[in-house]
């Protein structure tokens, strides 16, 4: 497994370009967010995603996917956003928040399945930069783990996804929590799940 380090979420851009070169060609890596790490792989990239939906048991024709983008103009490229989902992710980006919104044309046919995707802008630079890098989003699933430690520690992901993905960002010590979930596919949006942020609608 390849190995990048990345202090105080602080990447240089010779790092970003390392990472983001690996997705374009198809690799997946996990990647440190602002909650749980995150198993993650070029949005754009069909067999990538094939590979993800298998390692995390995900059916997009059942289950929503979700995707990273660098910031809300990024995110208005391939999703629908709403009036208010708009005020919504204004007050709480970057952060801990999945927004699910209706999708755009603009998305691979796995994420129109379920014509809705989840965005995310999380407050992690590192992840951001490498959208950014890529110039469109990363399709992003959270790392399952049976005990805690096994989420914050990067050595205990590294062991645990020894031989299952391409590389690992080791960053800062990861979160157990999940993000908040907010439904936006409708003119008033809906708390869905409520995880590590605080969000009132």
């Amino acid at each position: 497994m390849k190995s990048v380090k990345i202090w105080n979420d602080s990447p240089s851009d010779r790092q970003i370009e390392q990472i983001a070169d690996r997705l374009a060609a198809g690799e997946i890596w996990i990647i440190p967010t602002d909650s749980i790490y995150g198993i993650m792989c070029d949005a754009f990239n069909t067999k990538a995603i094939d590979k993800v939906c298998r390692l995390k048991n995900i059916n997009p024709e059942k289950n929503n996917l979700s995707i990273v983008c660098a910031n809300i103009s990024m995110a208005s490229e391939y999703a629908k956003i709403t009036d208010s989902a708009y005020a919504l992710m204004k007050e709480n980006t970057p952060g801990p928040v999945t927004f699910l919104c209706r999708s755009q044309s603009t998305l691979p046919k796995e994420f129109k399945r379920r014509k809705t995707v989840g965005i995310r802008i999380p407050d992690c630079e590192t992840v951001r930069a490498v959208a950014e890098s890529l110039g469109h989003p990363l399709l992003t699933s959270s790392i399952e783990f049976e005990d805690d430690d096994y989420a914050r520690n990067p050595d205990l992901i590294r062991e645990a996804f020894e031989g299952k993905v391409d590389g690992l960002v080791e960053g800062n010590d990861g979160g157990s929590i999940p993000t908040t979930i907010i439904d936006c596919t409708e003119s008033a949006p809906q708390l869905i799940r409520e995880g590590l942020a605080q969000i009132d609608i």
